[in-house]
């Protein structure tokens, strides 16, 4: 059985409906905190596994914005990624 290791977690800034952040697509704001995530944990980020990100109102945002983050995060293509609408 494979260890599972949770390094960092970080979370995207909360706005209001319709204000500053209205324009800034759910995926930009993943990629920034995937980013800030990897820093924090000191880790590499080709030695990241898996990216899971919860979304909430995901209508609009296009198929899996966690895959949309990660790839925007510059991680490998080759790494998986789940959304988790709740």
């Amino acid at each position: 059985m494979r260890e599972v290791v949770i390094l960092s977690g970080v979370r995207t800034a909360i706005g209001t409906f319709g204000g500053a952040l209205q324009s800034t697509a759910a995926s930009d704001l993943g990629a920034v905190v995937i980013k800030e995530a990897v820093r924090r944990a000191r880790v590499a980020p080709d030695t990241v596994d898996e990216v899971i990100m919860g979304n909430v109102l995901q209508a609009g945002q296009g198929q899996n914005p966690a895959r949309q983050a990660a790839i925007k995060a510059k991680l490998s293509t080759n790494v998986p990624a789940m959304t988790v609408n709740k």
